[in-house]
């Protein structure tokens, strides 16, 4: 199979899905993305010069990125090869190097589109370094994982990396209604209308995603069209969809994104919020035990002492996971993340866990002294193990004077508890027996 083009300009096959044949065919149909094609923005001034170089188009699906580098190739009168990461090899990429190689010799220029770029793995990512730097090609790659680790640096030094955002509800909405009317390549000729709160429901459904707001009105027109009325109302729109298919990839930016969204909600103090991004990655198909293993963690790093009962909670819902399963083990993550996100907040401990981190990295591992050490043999006793150890149960405040770091750490103190919850107690705590603690040290001198 070619890898080229073969299409003829102008011919619209009435076979292809609605949303390629509503592709748009020039920046003027091109719908959304102002940012970087609005007049004066940065990628609308590259192609106006005619010198967009090589580019990586960043996003999720259904924004443009095919439609945007094929407009792209026509404006610029390029040759256009399409590739699939999925489904080119070395082979095919090397023969495509060559053909732009010999057709560079004639004058033609040729732009190299490729498709899920993330997907070729380095070697293959590294065939076309040469002919970038050499100018035979001018590369457009089309990612929705975040370049900076999917795509070689070589290569992304040599490119221009653009971020597309998904659509605006109000944009799909006028793509949908375009797409009704439009005879050549939409769906005038089944002569139906859409009820506005149907459309709508449509836009809501395809998080930004074009060609999934297309598919479903096509399925939905066809099911309006065998009615009385003609009419897409919202229970045909209802029918069509089914079910909702969330964009998430367990291993990709989404994944990380999300369970983002998830911490920082709860460590503002914002149920719904946490609520809301819990269930994104529940209903999502997200492994349980993950969302488990983050939400302990937020337990002890955002919340600690400040409620001791949160990281017994958290290990309840991980517990309720294997019990119970899904879908009855989603309440015991919720109730987590709501109690969480509402119980006195603090990072005390995570704060003093890191300071003794970094003094254990840059101070010298002093011996422990020699009172703090066991002294179970006769030798230990004779150097000093054990030698001025003061067993704190035998003083009546149950504190002592003595030292329990090493001589260069002294004085340091790492843990500061906060105002909040129980830390309050503890803090009031830690003063009394500091308090005591100068008290012996005077008596002492």
């Amino acid at each position: 199979m070619s890898l080229f083009d073969t299409s003829r300009p102008g011919e619209i096959d009435h076979q292809r899905p609605l949303a390629d044949r509503m592709r748009p065919r020039t920046l003027d149909e091109f719908v959304g993305q102002e940012h970087i094609l609005a007049p004066g923005k940065p990628l609308r001034v590259q192609i106006d010069r005619d010198d967009i170089g090589s580019l990586i188009f960043w996003g999720p699906p259904g924004v443009g990125k095919t439609t945007l580098a094929k407009i792209i190739a026509a404006l610029t009168h390029a040759e256009f090869i399409e590739f699939s990461a999925v489904l080119a090899g070395i082979k095919e990429i090397k023969q495509v190097m060559a053909d732009a190689e010999r057709a560079r010799q004639y004058g033609a220029r040729t732009i190299v589109f490729v498709d899920e770029i993330h997907r070729f793995n380095r070697a293959q990512q590294d065939a076309f370094l040469p002919h970038v730097e050499r100018g035979n090609i001018r590369l457009i790659g089309a990612t929705t994982e975040n370049p900076s680790f999917e795509v070689n640096s070589a290569l992304l030094s040599r490119s221009r990396v653009y971020t597309l955002t998904p659509l605006t509800e109000e944009q799909i909405i006028a793509l949908l209604h375009s797409a009704l009317v439009d005879r050549e390549r939409g769906l005038a000729e089944l002569e139906v209308t859409a009820d506005e709160p149907a459309l709508a429901r449509i836009a809501a459904y395809s998080s930004g995603d074009a060609r999934s707001g297309y598919n479903v009105l096509e399925v939905a027109a066809q099911s309006a069209g065998a009615t009385a009325s003609r009419t897409i109302t919202e229970q045909i729109v209802a029918d069509a969809l089914q079910r909702r298919v969330l964009r998430y990839d367990k291993s990709g930016e989404e994944h990380y994104n999300l369970i983002s969204a998830l911490h920082k909600s709860v460590r503002n103090s914002d149920p719904d919020a946490a609520l809301y991004w819990l269930a994104r990655m529940i209903e999502s198909g997200e492994d349980p035990l993950y969302i488990a293993r983050r939400v302990v963690r937020m337990a002890v790093e955002d919340i600690g002492l400040a409620d001791p009962n949160a990281l017994a909670l958290t290990l309840a819902a991980k517990e309720a996971i294997d019990f119970l399963g899904l879908p009855e083990a989603n309440l015991a993550l919720a109730q987590a993340v709501v109690y969480l996100s509402i119980a006195p907040k603090s990072n005390a401990l995570y704060t003093a866990y890191g300071d003794v981190q970094a003094d254990v990295e840059s101070t010298a591992a002093d011996p422990v002294p020699l009172h703090l050490r066991n002294a179970p043999t006769k030798l230990m006793k004779e150097i000093g193990y054990g030698s001025g150890y003061k067993y704190a149960h035998d003083f009546a405040d149950k504190t002592t004077d003595m030292q329990c770091l090493p001589d260069n750490l002294k004085d340091r103190v790492y843990y500061h508890p906060t105002e909040q919850g129980v830390e309050k107690r503890i803090k009031d705590r830690l003063e009394e027996i500091r308090r005591r603690r100068r008290r012996t040290e005077d008596s002492d001198q």
